[in-house]
């Protein structure tokens, strides 16, 4: 008997989470954090709902943390099997799930230390012990080599085209009539002909297909990214301000960085200072130049000139808290990428609750914002946001450029189920908010005539 149950990330955009149980072999794909709305977040800190203990591998599509982040709290409460990825998400997830914890201490520490806090004391989620013993769990496994878990089980990686390291999971499960049927998995499905990285792979053959439905209801703006971005950046600098940008340290981060190093090359921006704040970022940057095996042709031809094609010229990382803090005090026009990208967490708070009361500064959001982030509601135009308990005006200039997510839009979404042969037994829609998963559920039937379902929190269906 087989079975698929929705852990996370039905109805929802955050804690991707889904089991695959065979003849009693339990393998959870992706561990993430929900975040967003409080009563999303508060799933975090409930009994998870299968014992840890009993699940016996995980698989992680790539390692962004609403796929990863979790997985220092299963450990810690109990999980201790294999976790599956490929290479780079592997030396990703090294970075980021200990970064996360530190970040969960940081903000603890300080709501602590102001009083901001309804806990007392309040407690991190999970401590960088907790996630560096999740680290030593990982296994690196390489795109397209087949991993037998049980007789009955088996999966291999393809690429995903969302970030770098970022895998399609590809699962064939011998069922009781002797029959091998194929369970794909997307994770995040990314985009066609992006810079850096490889276009998600096609996959022709599946019996049930889970997919993600982020974008399912829309398609990213017809528009040339590069000259409203260096519009939004010409314009603050005039004004005498700072661009903010709220991004996701991995995925994100990188291909800002290729654009701004392009449009400097192109004399469409001023040279001025361009500043990661994040440690992990920093890192993740350097990971994107090594993993060749990620690169599109474009990136390796860049990167066989020996030119760093993620770097400008007044290019600054600013790894420890001292040399933030410099960054945000800072009168000399510049252009911050710091995380989170949702702005739930992280850096970007300081740096929202210094720039945001002043009108000269612009902040742009990069990609999906998700119902209840702080993100959303700045998008949303709200006179004033809480940040580490306070109440901050925003006075600055919000804009957003969503053509740069990394997710699939509802186009591109049919194009990749477009290269299946034959109709699956059920496609299940997840990773998305209603509005938009009936949206594209309706285009699936009407195109393909496909059945397709919507999971809810906890389905479970046999396969």
């Amino acid at each position: 008997m087989a079975h698929i149950q929705f852990l996370g990330a039905a109805r929802t955009v955050t804690g991707s989470k889904h089991m695959l149980e065979v003849g009693g072999y339990r393998v959870m794909v992706d561990c993430g954090l929900f975040q967003g709305l409080k009563h999303l977040r508060l799933l975090n800190w409930e009994p998870f709902p299968i014992k840890p203990a009993s699940i016996n591998s995980v698989i992680l599509t790539h390692a962004h943390i609403d796929h990863s982040g979790y997985l220092p709290r299963l450990v810690r409460d109990g999980f201790d099997g294999t976790v599956y990825a490929t290479p780079a998400t592997v030396e990703l997830a090294r970075i980021m799930l200990p970064d996360s914890a530190r970040l969960q201490e940081e903000d603890a520490d300080y709501v602590n230390k102001t009083g901001a806090t309804k806990h007392h004391p309040a407690l991190p989620l999970y401590t960088e012990k907790d996630a560096n013993a999740a680290c030593r769990l990982m296994e690196s496994v390489n795109y397209h080599k087949r991993i037998q878990l049980t007789k009955k089980l088996s999966f291999e990686f393809v690429t995903a085209g969302h970030i770098l390291g970022s895998g399609f999971v590809l699962f064939d499960v011998q069922c009781q009539d002797g029959a091998t049927r194929r369970v794909v998995m997307t994770g995040d499905l990314g985009r066609y002909n992006e810079p850096i990285i490889n276009d998600p792979s096609t996959v022709e053959d599946a019996d049930y297909i889970v997919v993600e439905s982020t974008y399912g209801d829309r398609e990213h703006g017809d528009f040339d990214v590069k000259a409203k971005l260096a519009e939004i950046i010409n314009d603050t600098v005039n004004r005498g301000g700072h661009v903010l940008i709220p991004s996701f340290a991995v995925g994100r981060t990188q291909l800002l960085l290729y654009l701004l190093r392009e449009l400097e090359e192109e004399n469409r921006i001023p040279i001025i200072p361009v500043y990661v704040d994040s440690p992990m970022a920093g890192s993740a940057t350097k990971l994107y130049l090594r993993h060749k095996e990620d690169h599109d042709p474009e990136m390796k031809d860049l990167m066989s000139d020996r030119k760093n094609p993620l770097a400008t010229q007044r290019f600054n990382i600013a790894r420890t808290r001292d040399e933030s803090k410099a960054v945000s005090a800072s009168d000399t026009s510049s252009i911050v990428i710091s995380a989170s990208g949702m702005a739930t967490g992280g850096r970007i708070l300081h740096h929202l609750r210094k720039r945001l009361p002043d009108e000269r500064n612009t902040v742009v959001f990069v990609g999906y914002q998700s119902e209840g982030t702080r993100g959303r509601r700045l998008l949303d135009g709200e006179p004033e946001i809480k940040v580490f308990g306070e109440y901050v005006p925003v006075r600055a200039k919000i804009e957003r450029l969503e053509n740069l997510s990394a997710h699939a839009d509802s186009k591109e979404i049919l194009r990749w189920l477009g290269g299946f042969r034959r109709a699956p037994k059920t496609l299940f829609l997840v990773h998305g908010e209603p509005k938009a998963q009936e949206a594209l559920k309706q285009k699936i039937v009407e195109k393909f005539g496909w059945h397709v379902e919507i999971p809810d929190y906890l389905d479970k269906f046999e396969l």
